[in-house]
């Protein structure tokens, strides 16, 4: 199993490429797993539904199940959160996991960067993973940097990247 992150400052459109991405790589026959690190409270569930009400009584963790998927809530309750490679290690076999956030961890990433949001890049302050840049502008990087909107290119890059063409 393979992971590869696409990273960038908030408000640069991660989320929007991937949503652009990941059919493409279905397409091709693969499965994909998703793991999106954020630094914001949130919560699945809904407050007053049984599974929120068992939560908040206590349960480390609740899962929930129907017809169609399945969730695992897990609270950490005042513990370390765990590492990428605990999360990593969760998932059910596939042939990528694609990463959104994670700026530090040592996975290799392509960066997201969108000059006009008026954020550096990341690269510069920490090129040890970021494998290629994608824009919605020239940039100047001893880096590939592919066009943002260049979903089939980016597929073509991150799968040559991993091995997986």
């Amino acid at each position: 199993m393979r992971a590869f992150g696409i990273t960038g400052f908030s408000g640069s459109g991660k989320t929007t490429l991937l949503e652009a991405l990941i059919p493409r790589f279905v397409a091709q026959g693969l499965k994909i797993s998703l793991i999106k690190h954020t630094h914001h409270k949130f919560d699945i569930d809904q407050p007053g539904k049984d599974s929120w009400r068992l939560r908040e009584a206590g349960c480390s963790e609740v899962m929930l199940l129907s017809d169609s998927r399945w969730v695992l809530m897990h609270e950490l309750r005042g513990a370390e959160p765990p590492s990428l490679e605990e999360q990593l290690a969760r998932f059910s076999a596939c042939d990528l996991v694609l990463v959104e956030g994670y700026k530090y961890a040592p996975i290799p990433k392509l960066e997201v960067h969108r000059p006009a949001n008026g954020k550096p890049l990341f690269w510069a302050s920490n090129p040890e993973h970021i494998v290629a840049i994608a824009s919605d502008a020239t940039v100047d990087v001893p880096l590939p940097v592919l066009a943002l909107d260049d979903h089939a290119g980016i597929v073509d890059f991150i799968l040559r990247h991993e091995g997986l063409q």
